[in-house]
């Protein structure tokens, strides 16, 4: 998933990790049919098309697999499906948001499965427009600090964007994330690499207006259940949340 939750921390604990590489590429493989039916199959006239293959190399989706899927989602092969995408509202424990995005061809399923992810988990579905309106669509380029034996600064990402006009570049640990509005991801993402600089990811995301504190590790593993949940659901492909876990807590889930 593509959220900015905290939530990555318990990943690691789950065992299956072939599935979760396998629920992962069929995501990936979903983005570039979507992206080839809307725009084309010529990732160099389909921006869109071009990150999510960009995307899909990244996390080592094989280069058959992505083509195959340019092929079903041109219309050049036969067998894409009719995906059709679907954002449901929901409430985690503390009042956390949660904005679930599903890319899907059963309309039913999806919305089952992601009614009993939440629910069973202790959350709560919410009323339509009561989550979305806590959050803002936004362009975000991210982008690894070592490159090629080279550490990169926020001043690098300055100066490579400048003419571009972002909103912030972020320091998230191992990588900085440069924010701008929808429209200019493109343009971001391409200043980035005609500066000389490679990118993790260029995506139009879901940015909370504010967060949530989770007031202890009792709350927090409610809201990672109800994530996980979701994360094995296969129509499921972005979840995105608002919730702030203190460093206390997260230290507190790791001794678990």
């Amino acid at each position: 998933m593509s959220g900015h939750s905290k939530w990555a921390t318990t990943k690691h604990k789950k065992a299956a990790i072939d599935a979760k590489r396998g629920k992962l590429f069929a995501k990936l493989i979903k983005n570039i049919e979507v992206a080839a039916k809307v725009g084309g199959g010529d990732p160099s006239g389909n921006p869109t098309l071009y990150d999510a293959i960009q995307k899909a190399k990244k996390s080592s989706v094989p280069a058959d697999n992505i083509e195959r899927a340019v092929k079903r989602g041109s219309g050049a092969e036969s067998g894409g499906a009719d995906w059709i995408n679907i954002t449901y509202e929901a409430y985690g424990p503390a009042g956390v948001a949660l904005l679930i995005e599903c890319l899907t061809d059963n309309r039913n399923r999806s919305a089952s499965e992601v009614r009993i992810a939440v629910t069973r988990s202790g959350g709560t579905m919410a009323d339509v427009g009561s989550v979305a309106r806590l959050f803002s669509r936004k362009g975000i380029v991210t982008v690894a600090k070592s490159q090629d034996g080279k550490q990169i600064t926020d001043l690098d990402l300055m100066e490579a964007t400048m003419d571009c006009d972002p909103e912030s570049i972020n320091d998230e640990g191992e990588a900085f994330e440069i924010i701008c509005e929808p429209n200019s991801l493109v343009e971001v993402r391409s200043a980035v690499q005609a500066a000389g600089l490679d990118y993790e990811s260029a995506d139009i995301a879901f940015q909370p207006s504010f967060t949530s504190a989770v007031p202890d590790a009792e709350a927090a593993r409610k809201l990672y259940k109800i994530l996980d949940a979701l994360d094995d659901c296969d129509d499921v492909q972005d979840v995105y949340s608002n919730e702030d876990v203190s460093a206390e807590i997260e230290a507190e889930l790791e001794e678990d």
